[in-house]
């Protein structure tokens, strides 16, 4: 189902991009409807078996997201129009690795056989024991689609490919984010799995513990630091984007007023009128 979600909003987004001026707003409405019920529906999961705290946040506030961007997307507000832009060439760039099972499986294969070669090279523990697993004593980590990098890869290049730019900027932008996200996160996932097959974090099972022997470690390792760890990256990534693109700084930020001003007015409080 919440598989189905996803492939549905990845089909309306593209369809965005290729239909006529005027049907935009509808492929784009559906887009962010079947991912946000794909968000909203996998929270037990990310809760009660991943024990994440991200996702579930997110999943909350794409509710009152959600409501702004379709009533601003039907009233043809310029600027859902260019977010949702992002969002479809961040999805035409997905897709082939999310959808074409022999292009995932080589990315996947790719990016576990680079993490065990780091490993080995700096002194690591952990020794590549299948095309994707790695592993040490009893503890193994499964490199998957989510490990790759692609989805942040996808999201930053659909920001810098949102507005109207020059060639230079593209260049520039897809250079500034594909080796740096892509190297980044091979060294992500060293730590990860560095951190949980030696039992670095085991501590605060009350919080951190699903159950499974030692998964505190994963718990600390993946989802608090290096989650946080990637999110101050992207957000750092996002502000040297913006020196490439000054226009790109400008959108996020009418982007963040806008929806600031529809807050405010949900809460009674009075705010500039933003178009």
């Amino acid at each position: 189902m919440l598989n189905s979600l996803v492939f549905l909003s990845a089909i309306a987004f593209i369809a965005f991009l290729i239909i006529p001026q005027d049907k935009k707003k509808y492929c784009a409405v559906a887009g962010w409807i079947f991912i946000v019920l794909s968000l909203i529906l996998d929270l037990p999961f990310y809760i009660y078996e991943e024990n994440n705290f991200l996702y579930p946040m997110m999943a909350v506030l794409s509710i009152p997201f959600l409501i702004i961007t379709v009533s601003e997307l039907l009233r043809d507000n310029n600027l859902t129009i260019y977010l949702s832009r992002g969002a479809a060439i961040a999805f035409l760039i997905y897709f082939p690795f999310g959808y074409i099972p022999e292009l995932g499986n080589w990315l996947i294969g790719t990016v576990a056989a680079q993490v065990a070669w780091i490993g080995a090279a700096i002194g690591c523990h952990y020794s590549m024991v299948d095309w994707n697993l790695l592993q040490y004593s009893v503890f193994r980590v499964e490199i998957i689609h989510a490990c790759t990098g692609i989805q942040s890869i996808a999201i930053m290049l659909g920001l810098s490919f949102c507005l109207p730019t020059t060639l230079k900027q593209k260049i520039y932008s897809f250079l500034v984010v594909v080796p740096v996200i892509y190297i980044l996160n091979l060294f992500r996932n060293v730590f990860v799995v560095e951190a949980y097959t030696q039992q670095w974090f085991n501590f605060l099972p009350e919080i951190a513990s699903n159950g499974e022997y030692g998964y505190e470690s994963f718990f600390w390792a993946h989802n608090v630091l290096a989650e946080l760890g990637a999110l101050v990256f992207l957000i750092v990534l996002a502000l040297a984007i913006f020196k490439i693109i000054p226009n790109l700084g400008e959108f996020a930020r009418d982007l963040i007023n806008l929806y600031a001003a529809r807050v405010r007015e949900w809460t009674g409080k009075k705010s500039a009128k933003t178009d």
